[in-house]
């Protein structure tokens, strides 16, 4: 009775492989333009910079500053191809809200040089 099934199954398996294999789709291939090559890369960029640019609280600090957002768009499309994607790079790898640590570094470092000279005196000895 195992033996059955397991060739119906077997069976039902090998024909369905038979029928799909009469519809097999070809595939054709062409010359693709560099240029529209590019020109993918390039709206990719533009996308990437446009997200980053459409959060609220950038577009918020735009117009603390008195930045127009068509101004922004019109010079960002004025861009050519490598300073795109310079800016593109930088806009990626900058750290939101600056690199804190740094400054906090630099910070008590010219805090501890101008105790050193004498001109503060925010760490006072301990009597």
């Amino acid at each position: 009775m195992k033996s059955v099934n397991w060739r119906s199954t077997a069976v039902a398996v090998l024909a369905l492989a038979v029928v799909n294999s009469g519809f097999v789709t070809s595939a054709e291939a062409g010359i693709v333009a560099t240029a529209a090559m590019v020109r993918t890369d390039r709206d990719a960029q533009l996308e990437a910079i446009h997200a980053q640019l459409n959060r609220a609280e950038v577009r918020a600090a735009f117009e603390e500053l008195g930045v127009d957002a068509a101004s922004i768009d019109q010079r960002i499309a004025s861009l050519d191809d490598s300073e795109l994607a310079a800016l593109a790079v930088k806009m990626q790898d900058a750290p939101a809200g600056g690199d804190v640590f740094a400054l906090i570094g630099v910070v008590f470092v010219v805090l501890l040089v101008l105790e050193l000279v004498g001109v503060i005196d925010i760490f006072k000895k301990i009597p």
